[in-house]
């Protein structure tokens, strides 16, 4: 997976990092690399992107 952190964090320490692949989102602490990270189907993270940014 190629994970991007957003453009907004900037140099604060409190990120996250998301991935996208063509069937899966995964999402994981930007601190903790190696640690573990949360997959949803895209379907999943679209619905969680969609309320969101209401």
């Amino acid at each position: 997976m190629n994970w991007r952190k957003s453009s907004y964090s900037g140099t604060e320490a409190n990120c996250v990092e998301v991935a996208l692949t063509t069937s899966a989102a995964g999402v994981r602490d930007s601190k903790h690399t190696a640690g573990p990270a949360l997959i949803f189907s895209l379907s999943a993270f679209r619905a969680f992107l969609t309320r969101a940014t209401s």
